[in-house]
């Protein structure tokens, strides 16, 4: 078995939404890890676990950080990890995978599908080989216990539903685990 831990300095786990129904706002997990074990080249029915730190969201806006972190959302206190399960990784195309897995916020466990990209592999200055991969897909929010909502005088919503999901993830070889 191969098995591959994710460079947290070349990746980035971005998230977005709509806010007020007319913009979009972003933001970005500052600790996180993930791992892979396969035993195939091509990370075929690959095994991937992820968590993030809940308290390390950012918007890059200290008081909706604090909100974010807060029991309206997150309740990073109680719930300190968000993290990710797979349960399968299908390959689509030369480049393009499905992975499917069981996300779980809030204690909210729920079944999601991801699409991934295959950057490819290549081996850095030390010889160290490295994979790259774009994943995207979205999320309600809702349906993980993150209910806090508000409506305008206009009678917009604030915050959207719909979570989007950008993960730029580059992942270093570590070792050859011979199967037991």
């Amino acid at each position: 078995m191969t098995t591959w831990l994710i460079d947290t300095v070349h990746s980035m786990v971005q998230f977005s939404v709509r806010y007020l129904v007319i913009s979009t706002v972003s933001g970005y997990f500052t600790r996180f890890d993930a791992r892979i074990d396969t035993e195939n080249e091509d990370f075929t029915d690959a095994k991937i676990i992820f968590f993030a730190e809940a308290d390390s969201i950012t918007t890059n806006n200290i008081e909706r950080d604090k909100h974010l972190k807060s029991v309206d959302f997150f309740s990073a206190d109680i719930y300190p990890r968000i993290s990710f399960r797979s349960t399968a990784f299908e390959k689509v195309s030369d480049t393009n995978y499905k992975l499917i897995g069981e996300m779980t916020i809030r204690n909210y466990v729920k079944t999601m599908e991801l699409e991934v990209e295959f950057g490819g592999t290549e081996s850095d200055m030390q010889g160290v080989l490295r994979a790259g991969f774009d994943i995207s897909g979205s999320i309600s929010r809702k349906e993980f216990g993150l209910l806090w909502d508000a409506v305008t005088e206009t009678g917009s919503i604030m915050v959207g539903d719909e979570v989007k999901l950008n993960i730029n993830a580059q992942f270093k070889k570590i070792e050859n685990i011979a199967k037991s």
